[in-house]
C-alpha cells in the first residue's frame, strides 16, 4: 500500500521486493491519492474498506504500507482491517534481523528494533516477552502492564547500547591500526542491489555473499586490494546498501558500520546503471552519506551492470558525471567508470583509476611530511 507520491509505482515495486526479501509473497497492490495522510487511518475510511475487500479477495493475511505509520494509525488499521498491519520501517527491520550475521550487526539490529517497538509497546517479538524473576522485571504493586513494558524495553535498550559501545571501541582500534599502516582505504557504498558485493568479490577475489535481492549484505567486510607495485595494498570495505527512506533508527544503530564510509579515503559509489531510476537512487545515497558525515569524502561513481545495458551502452567507459550534493543547488563533476562486475568489463579501468587516486594521496602525505 502506497500513499500517492510522484513515483508511487516504483515505490510499490520496491515494497514488493522488500516483502519478497523478508519471505513474504505479495498478492495485490493499491495506491491512494491524498493530499495528506488521515490522522486516524492514514488512508480514508472508504479506502480502508477497499483494502479490506481486496485483501479478502486475494487471500492476503497481512497488509504492508510503504510509508511509516504512527502507533495509533497502525492500531486503528488493524482493528479496521481485522488483520496484521505493518509499515515499511518494520519490514526493513525484519529483513535486517534475518540477515545480520556478525555480533555487531545483530546488536545494531536489536537496538533499532527495540527503539521502534518502544514507541508502540506491542508484544510482537519473542525476545520482548517478560520473563519471571530477575531484578526490576516483576514490578511493584499497582504497576500497569504498559509501565512494565516501557521499563522492560528501556532496560533492554540500555543493555544493548552498552554492548554495542564495546564493539564500537574494538572497531575503532582496528581502524586506527589500518591508519598506522598508512593503508589507502576504500569503501563501497550505493543503493541496495546495485551490485556492491559482486563488485567487491570481483576486485579482491573474495567470496562475500552476493545475490540479486535487497540487502544481501548487512555486515561490513574488509579485504586487501592490490593496486600495483607503486601503490601496494589498499583496504576495500563492502558496506550495507542504502535505500529510499532508510529508517533513522537504522542510521543511528548502524553508525559503527557506516563509519567505515565516513573514515574512508575514497568512496566507490556503486550505481545500477540498468535501473531507470538510478538518478533518484544516487540522490538517496548522497542524502544518507551526508547524514552520517561522509558527504565530503571523495567519490568515484561506478556505473555497474554494463552487461545489462545492451541497447544503451555508453560511448566512453570512463568520463565525468555531474553529482548534485544534498540540500545544495550546485553540482560538481565526479569521475565515473562503467563496469560489469559479472563479466569483468571495465574492471581494469577501475583499478587504474583507484591506483591513480591512491598515488595522489601518497604524494600528498609525503608533501605534508616535508
Amino acid at each position: 500500500m502506497n500513499l500517492g507520491t510522484p513515483n508511487f509505482d516504483a515505490g510499490l515495486v520496491e515494497l514488493g521486493l522488500l516483502a519478497e526479501t523478508a519471505g513474504l509473497l505479495p498478492v495485490a497492490r493499491v495506491a491512494c491519492n491524498r493530499k495528506a495522510p488521515d490522522a486516524a487511518l492514514f488512508v480514508g475510511k472508504g479506502k480502508a474498506e477497499e483494502i479490506k475487500m481486496l485483501a479478502l479477495e486475494s487471500g492476503a493475511t497481512e497488509v504492508l504500507f510503504d510509508q511509516t505509520l504512527s502507533p495509533a494509525q497502525q492500531r486503528n488499521l488493524e482493528r479496521e482491517l481485522d488483520m496484521p498491519v505493518n509499515d515499511r520501517t518494520m519490514l526493513i527491520l525484519e529483513i535486517f534481523a534475518q540477515r545480520a550475521r556478525s555480533h555487531e550487526g545483530k546488536l545494531q539490529v536489536e537496538l533499532a528494533r527495540l527503539q521502534y517497538v518502544s514507541t508502540r509497546l506491542v508484544r510482537r517479538w519473542s525476545h520482548l516477552e517478560r520473563q519471571t524473576g530477575g531484578a526490576g522485571v516483576r514490578g511493584g504493586p499497582g504497576e500497569k502492564q504498559i509501565e512494565l513494558d516501557r521499563r522492560m524495553i528501556g532496560e533492554a535498550i540500555k543493555r544493548t547500547k552498552e554492548r554495542l559501545a564495546k564493539v564500537k571501541k574494538q572497531r575503532l582500534t582496528q581502524r586506527k591500526q589500518r591508519g598506522r599502516r598508512q593503508s589507502f582505504s576504500i569503501s563501497l557504498v550505493g543503493y541496495t542491489n546495485a551490485g556492491k558485493s559482486t563488485l567487491f568479490n570481483a576486485l579482491v577475489k573474495a567470496r562475500a555473499y552476493a545475490a540479486d535481492q535487497l540487502f544481501a549484505t548487512l555486515d561490513t567486510t574488509t579485504r586487501q586490494l592490490y593496486l600495483g607495485d607503486e601503490v601496494g595494498l589498499a583496504s576495500l570495505s563492502d558496506t550495507v546498501g542504502f535505500i529510499r527512506d532508510l529508517p533513522h533508527g537504522l542510521i543511528d544503530a548502524f553508525a559503527a558500520t557506516l563509519q567505515e564510509a565516513a573514515d574512508a579515503d575514497l568512496l566507490l559509489h556503486v550505481v545500477d546503471a540498468s535501473n531507470a531510476d538510478y538518478f533518484e537512487q544516487i540522490e538517496q545515497v548522497q542524502r544518507v552519506l551526508d547524514e552520517i558525515g561522509a558527504g565530503a569524502v571523495p567519490q568515484v561513481l561506478v556505473f555497474n551492470k554494463l552487461d545489462a545495458m545492451a541497447g544503451n551502452r555508453p560511448l566512453m567507459l570512463n568520463d565525468r558525471f555531474a553529482l548534485k550534493h544534498p540540500f545544495e543547488e550546485s553540482t560538481s563533476p565526479v569521475e565515473r567508470v562503467f563496469v560489469s562486475a559479472v563479466s569483468g568489463e571495465g574492471l581494469s579501468d577501475l583499478r587504474r583509476v583507484l591506483a591513480g587516486r591512491a598515488t595522489s594521496r601518497i604524494s600528498e602525505d609525503l608533501e605534508q611530511r616535508v
